[in-house]
């Protein structure tokens, strides 16, 4: 398949696809006789798996992790839930962090009265607390 029906059948872009053959991240696609981009089902079925991974927050370095894990059949299962239980710990810390923006923008818009008046207490948080 061309890389349109590739890109079709993975939900990743062509674009993408190029840029991941690009940086290494997938082996770069047969080319036909007339230079043509052509990928096989071995192909497709790694795209789906980037697509995956990406879908789960993985980092590219992460999924080039993942993808050595995967074509390594002697891998331990092990080494493979490390690399998801390190991501766990970063999606976490990614909440936590936005879960205390909210909270903060939360008290601001609580203390703002959304009247007329220009003194704003979220424009001066902004600023730095400055008056």
């Amino acid at each position: 398949m061309n890389i349109g029906q590739a890109a079709a059948a993975t939900g990743v872009s062509a674009k993408r696809i190029r840029y991941y053959e690009q940086i290494g991240l997938v082996d770069a696609a047969v080319r036909s006789e007339s230079g043509y981009r052509v990928y096989d089902a071995q192909d497709i079925h790694t795209l789906r798996f980037v697509h995956r991974a990406r879908d789960l927050g993985f980092s590219l370095a992460e999924i080039e992790t993942l993808l050595d894990l995967w074509h390594d059949s002697r891998r331990s299962n092990a080494d493979v839930k490390a690399v998801a239980l390190a991501h766990v710990e970063e999606l976490q810390t990614k909440i936590a962090e936005l879960q205390a923006m909210a909270d903060t923008l939360n008290e601001l818009a609580n203390r703002c009265d959304g009247g007329t008046r220009p003194n704003c207490p979220i424009l001066n948080e902004l600023e730095g607390g400055c008056s």
